[in-house]
């Protein structure tokens, strides 16, 4: 629920912040970005002279990322797939939202399934989002996503123009207000879209570098082979 760094509305209680401040390194900088929604594994720089051959391994897609994200399943899914869109950035009042046009492919995202986890039903809080948009809850699936190009929002426009919106999103398919400067913050309903690995070979010593989340997103039961 922190933004990478300051910004707009958030001034101090960024993630870049809280980490100069809890080790005493003002040197900081952040390798990458996430949404301010996404948790998982995030990659910082600690020397300035450093900066630009790490940095330069995102410009020239040289990570391998790894995300893991709960959205609806649909029957006619043939998976593992590859999503190929043209995504812009509008204008306007949807400025938040990154729009799907016709166009050359200019993002592009592997999807496979890890589990299908059923229709959530008992009050989980996901099945809640789930039927935020439609009456009867969807059956839910847990996926893998590899993204092999990094525009804004990537991940969760994708899949909502797939049909398949990530739980616990406010922005696609429908863009929420933000509550109030003043009010307390809704930890409640969670995005649920983990940044699980980042792997690089090491600009400076050569080396492979692999990270790893060890967060998970909301617990939920996968059905049976049978089911």
């Amino acid at each position: 629920f922190l933004p990478v760094a300051p910004s707009g509305r958030y001034l101090q209680e960024t993630v870049l912040v809280r980490l100069k401040r809890l080790l005493g390194l003002d040197t900081l900088v952040p390798m990458h970005r996430l949404d301010r929604e996404t948790a998982g594994v995030l990659a910082f720089t600690v020397r300035a002279q450093d900066r630009h051959a790490y940095h330069a391994l995102w410009r020239e897609r040289q990570v391998h990322k790894v995300y893991e994200a709960i959205a609806p399943w649909h029957d006619d899914l043939a998976l593992p797939a590859t999503l190929r869109h043209c995504l812009v950035e509008p204008g306007g009042p949807a400025f938040m939202q990154m729009a799907v046009v016709e166009g050359e492919p200019n993002a592009e995202t592997r999807i496979e399934l890890i589990a299908r986890l059923g229709v959530q039903g008992g009050g989980t809080e996901i099945a809640a989002l789930a039927r935020s948009s439609s009456e009867r809850a969807p059956e839910l699936a847990h996926y893998r996503l590899t993204p092999l190009t990094g525009r804004r929002h990537q991940l969760r426009a994708q899949l909502c123009a797939a049909g398949l919106p990530i739980a616990g999103d406010r922005i696609y398919p429908h863009l929420q207000a933000e509550p109030p400067a003043e009010a307390e913050p809704d930890y409640a309903h969670p995005l649920q879209l983990l940044a699980r690995e980042l792997a690089f070979t090491d600009p400076l010593t050569g080396r492979a570098r692999h990270f790893v989340s060890r967060r998970t997103l909301a617990r939920l039961l996968p059905v049976s082979a049978g089911d």
